[in-house]
């Protein structure tokens, strides 16, 4: 069963991967767009590599509300925990 702190994890290292984010600045209230420089077109990205590691269709409105880490996280946990 995957935990929160997986998600945490997996998270985290799609950051540092795919945007080059110092792993040291990412924490759970740190802010995508103003703390880490993710943009929009860096977050449809992020929404690409999320599909791939949960295996479901994500949709645009999911992640409208997503403004931190946490806020990720939670929301991929929560996808996940849709699993059957």
């Amino acid at each position: 069963m995957i935990t929160r702190d997986d998600v945490y994890q997996k998270v985290t290292t799609i950051l540092v991967d795919l945007f080059e984010i110092d792993p040291d600045i990412i924490s759970e209230d740190a802010l995508l767009y103003n703390d880490l420089d993710i943009d929009s077109i860096d977050a449809v990205d992020l929404v690409i590599e999320l599909k791939s590691y949960t295996g479901k269709k994500i949709a645009p409105d999911d992640f409208k509300s997503v403004r931190t880490v946490g806020d990720i996280v939670n929301a991929v946990y929560e996808l996940l925990g849709d699993c059957p």
